[in-house]
């Protein structure tokens, strides 16, 4: 029994390091080292090995509750799907009038907009925006509409909202290179109210859009219908190099158009100056057909930016003692654009990479504009008696220049000049020309 006994107690002896080592997978302590001191402390608890951790896993992005920046006032949950953003724009115009012998215009100053914007999602798939303007001391509703996006390639918009077809007018007001729009934006319908589906396809290669809309005139809005008419709008534009890294990258162009079958009264259109020069004669409405389509392309490398569009605009109309005719405008620019201090020129306008802070000896961005536009009834508008022409002109021919300054992405400050000249719209045969200076002062946020 001894001997059984020494034979236990030595088997105890081997496989009592055996089971400390289950015990504690780590293993024991490594031993003390020469200089060493001892410690008072507890020994601390081993680190689990590497291998045996499990993989990080990324951190998740949370958002700020409450933002501000130049991009506005904004309040949403951490992950962004319900969001309420504050934001908005005002600018104060001059125009002044040189040369107005017959007094036809009047130099003024105006609150040419006053814009502010509630936007902001309902959840991961829906978007809304809510755009009233006090500019002028009236208040009109641009803007009210619900959008649906499930994908960025297939998205609905629903309500009031820019009509997709003019370049120039689906550019924000608060980026225009000149104060006022050219000619084409004249042609085209401004806002309507309606259902349109849209989306970019190919990374944003494609940009399509098409709507049912109840038919605003040539360079007007509606915020109902007045008649069962409604207007079929379309937009194809394409930026083939939009993906890659050639000079080429912000190239686009493209076609838009309505067509539809609309009564009621004719639009006027208006000069450079903002003066109603073509009126339609009383007693003559739209009975039928109206069909645009517009052309387009846009074209910005750097400090260089193009933008050029083409728009016309084929009614039937009827007179009052019932005879049916067409009567066709049409009108096209080219604005050229050129940021002087090497800031990028673009679309969305110029973003001084350097703001205005003089005591850096930083004063913003200047940007130089030139363009040329015209506006053109047909024939048809005089042989029948559509417009009087010794008080409506049949065609305006303009040029403009202009200096935009940026001070920061928030205020800016605009100047042109703009020299008008038509064909008719006078006892004496055309209308004396219109020689127009502007200034603008924005601020947007």
């Amino acid at each position: 029994m001894r001997t059984v006994s020494l034979v236990l107690a030595a088997l105890a002896v081997v496989a009592a390091p055996s089971l400390r080592a289950q015990e504690n997978p780590a293993g024991p302590p490594a031993p003390a080292q020469a200089g060493d001191k001892p410690s008072d402390k507890p020994a601390e608890k081993p680190a689990e090995p590497t291998a045996q951790k499990p993989a990080d896993k990324p951190a998740e992005k949370k958002l700020l509750p409450v933002s501000a920046g130049s991009d506005g006032f904004t309040l949403q949950n951490e992950s962004g799907d319900f969001r309420l953003q504050l934001r908005g724009y005002a600018q104060l115009d001059g125009r002044f009038f040189s040369g107005d012998e017959g007094a036809l215009a009047i130099d003024t100053f105006t609150l040419r907009r006053v814009r502010p914007i509630v936007a902001g999602s309902l959840g991961r798939y829906f978007d809304f925006s809510l755009m009233p303007d006090f500019g002028g001391g009236v208040t009109v509703l641009q803007d009210a509409y619900l959008d649906f996006k499930p994908s960025p390639k297939l998205k609905f918009r629903f309500g009031k909202y820019k009509s997709p077809v003019g370049l120039e007018r689906l550019q924000s007001a608060s980026a225009i290179h000149f104060v006022e729009r050219a000619f084409p934006t004249a042609i085209v319908p401004n806002r309507d109210v309606g259902v349109m589906v849209f989306g970019d396809l190919a990374g944003g290669v494609v940009s399509y859009a098409g709507a049912i809309l109840d038919g605003a005139p040539d360079g007007g809005s509606v915020d109902g219908d007045t008649n069962d008419g409604k207007d079929l709008a379309g937009r194809l534009f394409l930026s083939p190099f939009k993906r890659g890294t050639s000079l080429l990258k912000d190239l686009g162009f493209g076609i838009a158009g309505t067509t539809g079958k609309q009564t009621g009264p004719l639009p006027a259109y208006r000069s450079a100056g903002q003066i109603s020069v073509i009126t339609i004669q009383t007693g003559i409405t739209a009975d039928g057909t109206r069909t645009r389509y517009s052309p387009q392309l846009s074209f910005y490398s750097g400090r260089f930016g193009l933008l050029a569009e083409y728009a016309q605009s084929s009614s039937r109309v009827k007179k009052a003692d019932g005879t049916r005719f067409d009567l066709d405008a049409s009108a096209w620019e080219v604005t050229t654009t050129i940021a002087l201090t090497g800031d990028k020129a673009s679309y969305a306008g110029v973003r001084p990479v350097k703001p205005f802070d003089p005591s850096k000896g930083q004063w913003g961005a200047l940007e130089l504009t030139a363009r040329v536009h015209e506006l053109e009834l047909d024939r048809a508008a005089v042989d029948q008696g559509a417009i009087d022409p010794t008080k409506s002109a049949r065609k305006l021919s303009a040029w403009g220049v202009g200096l935009t300054w940026s001070l920061t992405r928030n205020v800016k400050q605009l100047a042109d000049f703009e020299h008008v000249s038509f064909k008719g719209g006078a006892l004496s045969g055309d209308r004396e020309s219109e020689n127009v200076f502007f200034i603008r002062t924005q601020f947007s946020f």
